[in-house]
């Protein structure tokens, strides 16, 4: 890998740059609380070469909104569910709007 690929991956929100504790850092919580979401399969990190759990910016947005889910008093597990259905309804949303955008696009036009 060049240098310039790096610094490309820089601005990739799904390159692992993050160590499981400065991700933890990152979002002020405990790497006990990624290990949780991990096991929810809220999110899989990537592992290192050495094993070691490494998140990229995606992931850490997607565990930021459980930890804000779990700090309003919702269950870990609860929280990761909601979390899932959040983007599975906001992808339902943007592919809704494509279709629509399309469907707009190919309507003959409306006769005045």
């Amino acid at each position: 890998m060049t240098a310039d690929d790096a610094f490309g991956r820089l601005d990739d929100d799904d390159y692992p740059a993050y160590t499981m504790g400065r991700a933890a850092e990152m979002l002020g919580t405990t790497q006990g609380f990624l290990r949780a979401i991990g096991e929810a399969r809220l999110i899989t990190p990537l592992r290192s070469a050495g094993g070691h759990r490494r998140y990229s910016r995606y992931q850490l947005r997607i565990a930021a909104r459980a930890r804000e889910l779990v700090d309003h008093g919702t269950p870990i597990e609860a929280a990761c569910r909601i979390v899932i259905l959040e983007d599975q309804l906001e992808e339902a949303q943007r592919i809704n709007a494509e279709y629509r955008r399309a469907a707009g696009s190919s309507a003959p036009p409306a006769s005045a």
